[in-house]
């Protein structure tokens, strides 16, 4: 069996080599993917698995790797993975989203090949189709720096993967089965803490050493504020971009948003508690987790810390505070701030506003009045066999129109290398947080009430951080730069888990008339082929 495994790998990577460069190395992974009993709240729910672990495994790598990740899908229904910041450059076929890629058949496998190219930092992955994020399936990603690339702070003692989400008591199929059916989803029940509940996950340290925490907020619905009592937390890296190291008493996460933060166990040795609660919520939940001295005198003691809960516009103050160090090395030598995005020209501004209604009585939430619904076959596979009546080019507007939410297969098109601004208005009264897969981009501004040409004297043009989810507050807006420079079928959704399943996503077709291997590679010779797409071939073995 290893040895059939070893050689359908090589099969699978051998044509690779050519492209992503035999120079770089390359990481294996073998994944089963299962239903199983988890209990993560006190009662058995249906879980989804990696090689047996919720959540699954953590996938370190390094600068320019390649991943080649064998996934095994033993669920009864199809399966998909997608990977949370990594940009998949010149290559959306591997995106994991059904707009990019088939879904893996039960009983079947599919093999990812991946490489987290110029990429450093703290990312995740997840089952991107139904509702399967409710069940599990995520776990961390991390990219470290070359060996020679010099990093802003000294290696820390230990190096964590904190996964924090909301969670619900009910399993994936009937949270799914409630969305078909129109309905809202309830509040949450609790949130876990690497897939544990109140207590049940610790940490353990010794005194005077510090430490690195890369959370990721993987949950449903909620924004989070995480907090270590008696401990300051110090930003040092936001998916991906290096930061300036400003201390914080909380941080907040947004829903999808990844970050790390060094702190140093400087405290009397004991137990304390790490806590972790939802924002902007009429009822706060909260979870805790143990930090946990070598040499404890003793247990956590008292009440968890308290952090803030529906406080906006500190919030809002914080996330202004996180800036780019400009004077770092990313994933290459040069510094971050060599890259000079406040200088360049912006080719078009897109404006995106949210929205919620009902379509034909039931609940649907849309993007410039338009909810997205898939189509029968990947957009992307829909785009390079050039089969017509799958999506239509411009099927969502540049800007709002204020007109009824209507259903369309929505794809929007932009040229590549050409350098935009897109501005996310929020005119709802909750927090929302948007992803754009395939990218990274300048949060070059974020405030209250509607956005307008005069906002842009309030940009940040000189050290925005660059990230690739951000968050907009209630009846607010965010704006974001973004270079244009990687080909593709890219998804841009909400990371509000049940609006995204109800249509608040749409494509964003970058595009060039080029077929040079520079702008983007063939489809991979394994992909899966379904839809209208069945029956066709890839290209030459």
């Amino acid at each position: 069996m290893q040895l059939h495994l070893a050689v359908v790998l090589l099969c699978a990577t051998a044509g690779l080599f050519a492209i992503a460069g035999a120079e770089d190395p390359y990481r294996f992974f073998d994944w089963n993917v299962t239903f199983g009993d988890i209990y993560p709240l006190g009662v058995r729910q249906t879980g989804i698995l990696i090689n047996g672990q919720f959540p699954g495994p953590d996938i370190h790598s390094v600068t320019n790797d390649n991943l080649i990740i064998n996934v095994h899908n033993s669920l009864n229904e199809p399966f998909l993975i997608s990977w949370s910041g990594i940009q998949q450059r010149r290559n959306s076929y591997e995106d994991g989203v059904y707009g990019t890629t088939c879904p893996i058949p039960p009983g079947k496998n599919f093999t990812y090949i991946l490489q987290v190219k110029d990429q450093i930092g703290s990312f995740f992955y997840f089952p991107s189709l139904a509702f399967h994020k409710a069940a599990g399936g995520f776990g961390g990603i991390r990219i470290l720096s070359r060996p020679r690339i010099p990093v802003p702070f000294p290696d820390p003692a230990g190096d964590y993967t904190v996964l924090v989400g909301d969670w619900y008591k009910s399993n994936h199929t009937n949270l799914k089965a409630r969305l078909d059916r129109g309905k809202k989803l309830p509040f949450p029940d609790g949130i876990l803490i690497n897939g544990r509940g109140p207590g049940g996950a610790s940490f353990n340290v010794e005194q005077g050493k510090t430490y690195r925490l890369r959370i990721s907020n993987v949950g449903l619905q909620n924004s989070l504020n995480f907090r270590i009592q008696n401990h300051r937390l110090t930003l040092v890296e936001v998916e991906g971009t290096h930061t300036l190291q400003t201390t914080y008493s909380s941080i907040d996460l947004h829903l999808g948003q990844s970050c790390s933060v060094l702190f140093k166990a400087d405290q009397p040795a004991k137990d304390y508690y790490i806590a972790v609660s939802t924002r902007f919520t009429s009822r706060v939940l909260t979870s805790t987790a143990i930090l946990r001295y070598s040499n404890s005198a003793g247990p956590v003691s008292g009440p968890p810390p308290g952090g803030p809960t529906i406080q906006i516009d500190w919030s809002l103050n914080q996330a202004r505070s996180i800036r780019t160090n400009l004077t770092a090395s990313g994933p290459r030598p040069n510094p971050q701030g060599s890259y000079h995005y406040g200088l360049i020209n912006t080719t078009r501004t897109i404006r995106l506003a949210n929205s919620a209604g009902q379509v034909n009585g039931k609940q649907r939430y849309a993007v410039n009045s338009v909810s997205f619904v898939p189509a029968d076959t990947p957009l992307k596979l829909a785009d390079y066999f050039k089969i017509g009546g799958i999506f239509r080019v411009g099927s969502i507007s540049d800007n709002p129109y204020g007109g009824k939410i209507y259903l369309d297969t929505s794809v929007m098109q932009a040229d590549y290398r050409a350098f935009i601004e897109i501005v996310f208005q929020n005119n709802e009264n909750i927090v929302q947080s948007w992803h754009l897969d395939g990218y990274s981009f300048f949060v070059v501004g974020m405030d209250g009430g509607q956005w307008t040409t005069a906002s842009r004297r309030g940009y940040n043009i000189r050290d925005a951080v660059s990230r690739c989810t951000t968050q907009v507050y209630p009846k607010s807006w965010t704006a974001i730069y973004v270079a244009l420079d990687n080909v593709g079928m890219w998804n841009l959704r909400s990371e509000f888990w049940a609006r995204q399943y109800l249509g608040q996503q749409f494509y964003l077709r970058v595009y060039t008339t080029s077929t040079s291997l520079r702008d983007e590679y063939p489809i991979p010779k394994n992909a899966l082929l379904c839809g209208r797409a069945s029956g066709r071939h890839t290209r030459p073995l």
